[in-house]
């Protein structure tokens, strides 16, 4: 089951539930669509894949199956980040 993380791990903004604006690689790193665009090129800095939009959790589904309780951020450090980055950002991420 997707762990729906509630901010972004890179700026702290918050993505509760029902946000649109997450963003996830397949191990459900998670970031905001900015984040995603504007720094990261849409290359995951944990692990180089790419980012899908996440779905939102039905309302009625969140007592049952809730959010993560703990918060999952560490900023970026894009210094580290930036030979990832330009290696993998021209490769398609279903071709990485």
């Amino acid at each position: 089951m997707l762990e729906l993380r509630l901010v972004c791990e890179h700026c702290g903004r918050a993505l509760p539930p029902n946000s649109t604006d997450a963003r996830v690689c397949s191990f459900e790193c998670t970031f905001c669509a900015e984040c995603v665009e504007r720094v990261l090129a849409n290359v995951c800095p944990n692990c180089g894949g790419g980012f899908e939009r996440r779905p939102v959790r039905p309302t009625k589904l969140l007592a049952k199956y809730p959010p993560r309780a703990d918060l999952v951020r560490q900023a970026v450090d894009l210094a580290k980040f930036a030979p990832l980055k330009e290696a993998q950002r021209s490769i398609p991420p279903h071709l990485r």
